[in-house]
């Protein structure tokens, strides 16, 4: 037995609801940006993921017209902070509707570093920078796909295990449904099968 729901005969925000509570976790990109007359703004966006490897490419989508999406618009620059389990709160706070003239990062109490390619600021405290030069956008409907090529990487060595960012020093957040937000459980490790493997296995 399963609920039988028809998109085009529910209502905007009963849909947003639905997706966002069942495509899950979500990552979060916490977008940092700076405004043409130079204003620090800082937002978690959690409709968030790789598009492109080569080149780098990241994407985030803001629904609705914010500050993140004109800043980018206007500057054609942002940087990605990785969103870490100790930073939980302060990551909320920095979705608050502030006015559009508030530096979230002086607002919540986060310390700031410059950027080593972008003019954007990155949180000291997040373990992972991703820099990133405006690819392109694409609206669609209420929201706005922005892409990035990352131009720059920066990782904390404190989470670096043998050249390689370890997931449980990065501790991540993902979004869920409703007001709910998710850290990290277990961890299971499992390679994929080539063909050839799977063949054997499964001769008999």
């Amino acid at each position: 037995m399963r609920t039988e729901l028809a998109v085009d005969e529910m209502d905007a925000g009963s849909v947003y609801r639905l997706l966002t509570a069942t495509v899950v976790p979500r990552p979060i990109a916490w977008v940092s940006t700076v405004s043409a007359d130079g204003r620090d703004n800082l937002a978690p966006h959690s409709f968030f993921t790789i598009a492109c490897a080569e080149p780098p490419i990241v994407q985030f989508t803001s629904v609705g017209r914010k500050d993140s999406l004109n800043n980018v618009e206007a500057t054609r620059q942002f940087t990605v902070n990785f969103a870490p389990e100790p930073l939980f709160e302060k990551i909320n706070e920095t979705a608050t509707d502030f006015p559009h003239d508030v530096d979230e990062f002086a607002a919540v109490g986060l310390v700031k570093e410059p950027g080593v390619r972008v003019k954007t600021a990155r949180v000291a405290g997040s373990p992972v920078a991703l820099e990133c030069v405006l690819h392109s956008t694409l609206g669609l409907g209420d929201s706005t796909v922005v892409l990035g090529r990352v131009v720059h990487i920066a990782v904390d060595d404190a989470v670096m295990v043998g050249g390689h960012p370890e997931i449980t020093k990065m501790r991540p957040l993902a979004r869920l449904g409703k007001n709910e937000w998710s850290m990290l459980g277990e961890v299971h490790g499992l390679a994929r099968v080539r063909h050839a493997q799977w063949l054997e296995r499964n001769a008999d």
